[in-house]
């Protein structure tokens, strides 16, 4: 029992048409995730700057505790000599 060499080739070019197509959308799906990716990339960036900013807005604090604690200090010891 032997093939047609027609009926070959047409169902070759079937399947070839099959494989294009679905190359075709895995293609799709990977230009997807990395869009995607560069997007999260993006986000991640943007909220390591604003954790800077705020960790450099931040700092201050416990100097000025500090500060405010000393002036405290100085400030009852010149009463108990006054």
């Amino acid at each position: 029992m032997t093939a047609d060499p027609h009926d070959v080739t047409l169902e070759l070019e079937r399947l070839r048409g099959s494989v294009e197509s679905g190359f075709a959308r895995l293609d799709g799906r990977l230009d997807l995730l990395a869009q995607r990716d560069d997007q999260t990339d993006k986000r991640l960036d943007e909220h390591d700057r604003r954790l800077d900013t705020l960790e450099r807005a931040r700092w201050p604090l416990p100097s000025l505790a500090a500060l405010v604690g000393a002036a405290g200090c100085a400030l009852s010891v010149w009463q108990l000599t006054r």
